[in-house]
């Protein structure tokens, strides 16, 4: 089994970017074929890449037009060239041991019809795991594997035949909610999707609202991402959930919220793409593994 792998950056880390690239050169077995994608910036002028591809872009295009750039190269690959699965990894991230790789080809080879991997994000510093890492409800120990409903963007393994079949990430939503898009996608497609606790990437502790847009496109992606993928009956619920879920963690932040609803508004007044609502059976299916698309 084939593993590549697709890095973007901005190139504002290159002693991080340096370090992944080293981590990922000495997984054991096969080498690992990575594209840096140069994500406004030219990923050819930076340092210490090794043999790593690149792709320049010459706009920022966000996290999933990034990424997708990068796995639009991988998949139009010569036959004995192209990944069977690719792993999408934050570039001041850094993978754990050498097995990873191994690991990887092991899981997708047991399960046919495993299309993502979710792996674990540890601090290197504390060790700690951030509840968010966890793409569970109920957390629990973040050291417990399991299946899931969705993962974790910049620490995750893809299998290449499930981007052929559903596509890939949602291009123009630059960044929030892109993953779990993909996620309903790939599940309503028949795929399943694993939390790893086995697979560790070192990432340092961040929270999303440091991006000064979070709030606008978290709401904005949030409609998007239910326009696109719910049965109607399930858009208001959904959707009504996370407006509650909001008003009482952002209650006092007033330029908070304001961002957040006008987001919110945008999300309804412009079009959110193709519409492919996932059958009911898919959300049953997501209600068993502990996650209904309404929560």
């Amino acid at each position: 089994m084939k593993l590549a792998a697709v890095v973007i950056t901005m190139g504002t880390r290159p002693a991080e970017l340096s370090e992944l690239l080293r981590t990922i050169a000495t997984q054991e077995g096969d080498p690992i074929d990575v594209v840096v994608v140069g994500n406004g910036v030219k990923a050819s002028e930076l340092p210490d890449l090794g043999r790593a591809r690149t792709l320049d872009l010459p706009e920022n295009l966000g996290i999933p037009g990034g990424r997708n750039r990068g796995y639009e190269l991988l998949q139009k690959l010569p036959a004995g060239e192209r990944p069977d699965v690719i792993l999408t990894l934050d570039d001041d991230g850094a993978l754990v041991g050498d097995q990873v790789g191994k690991r990887v080809r092991e899981a997708f080879e047991t399960e046919p019809k495993l299309g993502i991997v979710s792996f674990r994000i540890t601090d290197p510093d504390s060790g700690e795991v951030q509840r968010r890492h966890v793409p569970r409800i109920r957390v629990g120990d973040p050291n417990r594997s399991s299946a899931v409903t969705t993962f974790l963007g910049g620490a995750n393994a893809v299998r290449t035949a499930l981007l052929d079949q559903v596509g890939g990430l949602p291009d123009d939503w630059f960044y929030c909610h892109e993953e779990t898009d993909l996620a309903w996608r790939a599940l309503d497609a028949g795929w399943s999707i694993e939390y790893r606790a086995d697979l560790t990437l070192n990432h340092p502790a961040t929270t999303p609202s440091r991006h000064a847009t979070y709030n606008r496109l978290v709401a904005r992606n949030r409609v998007w991402l239910a326009k696109r993928n719910l049965p109607w009956a399930l858009v208001p619920v959904y959707l009504g959930v996370w407006t509650a879920l909001t008003l009482v963690r952002m209650r006092g932040d007033r330029a908070a919220l304001r961002a957040w609803w006008g987001g919110f508004v945008e999300g309804w007044r412009t079009p959110a793409g193709p519409r492919q609502p996932m059958r009911w059976r898919t959300v049953w299916r997501m209600g068993r593994l502990g996650r209904p698309p309404v929560i």
